[in-house]
């Protein structure tokens, strides 16, 4: 591809920090990095263009399925064609790690992660905080009538839980694994600095001072459009705020068990986690 620009990607679990991540990535003048963008959306649906089906499957080469797939990134970031590094954001990526590492042999995934029932938590949180609002992660009132409903709604294998905790699962036992590096968000919060540093390392790029204090990233009109305001909103200060989970201690219990990551057998992944985790 004739781009000189290096991609990476940052993916895993929602509500995990990868809205953080970007966010102090991109103080680093090297580094392009946002929220989730539609690259992902755009890579499936070229993807199925000329896929077994498709009436132009049959007259599309491996080679120009290869060059119109890279192109999908190379012409989005464009724009920042002279930024070095760009960091694409999508819980999709986890899903797609073999042509990711075909089109980008180079590029390694960092996959945010968080206790499950945390993230259960954090999006009932959100939910809760607009209560006059009927959020697009719900298709009808049964599946939003509670808090176990929702929860469980969420968890189903296509739904917003669900689909990144198997792609992230996928990606962790894959043949791939060695390129991911999983960062607990927790420890993410309570030690920034160590976790970039540790994140330089992995990405084999040159160590770029970051404000902690002064972090800027916010997308409104994505989060209204969504129906769930604040779901973009970095604070201003990186820190880990302790509270009590507002989900009911069974529904809490039964998915605080999912996190496969604390295992290390079995997998090739690299883990940043919390000492005696």
């Amino acid at each position: 591809m004739a781009s000189s620009q290096q991609f990476h990607f940052i993916s895993g679990l929602p509500r995990s920090g990868s809205t953080l991540l970007a966010a102090l990535l991109r103080q680093n003048p090297r580094f392009h990095a946002g929220m989730s963008s539609p690259v992902g959306s755009l890579f499936n649906a070229l993807l199925a263009q000329f896929s077994a089906g498709s009436e132009f499957g049959p007259v599309i080469t491996q080679e120009q399925r290869h060059r119109l797939l890279g192109g999908i990134f190379t012409n989005y970031y464009g724009d920042v064609a002279d930024t070095p590094v760009v960091f694409d954001t999508n819980r999709l990526w986890c899903a797609k790690l073999p042509a990711l590492m075909q089109l980008f042999p180079q590029a390694k995934v960092i996959g945010c992660v968080r206790n499950v029932a945390w993230v259960m938590d954090s999006i009932e949180k959100l939910y809760r905080a607009n209560p006059y609002e009927n959020t697009k992660l719900f298709s009808d009132d049964a599946e939003r009538s509670t808090v176990y409903s929702r929860v469980d709604t969420l968890a189903q294998r296509n739904r917003l839980v669900g689909f990144a905790w198997s792609a992230l699962k996928d990606a962790y036992y894959g043949e791939h694994a060695k390129s991911l590096l999983l960062v607990e968000y927790d420890l993410l919060a309570k030690a920034p600095e160590k976790v970039l540093r540790l994140i330089y390392d992995f990405i084999g790029e040159p160590w770029h001072a970051h404000d902690f204090e002064h972090i800027e990233y916010d997308a409104p009109e994505f989060d209204e459009a969504l129906g769930l305001k604040g779901m973009h909103k970095v604070r201003p200060r990186v820190s880990l705020e302790p509270r009590r989970s507002i989900l009911p201690p069974d529904l809490f219990e039964q998915y605080a068990a999912l996190s496969f990551w604390q295992d290390g057998s079995g997998s090739a992944a690299n883990v940043i986690r919390i000492k005696g985790a």
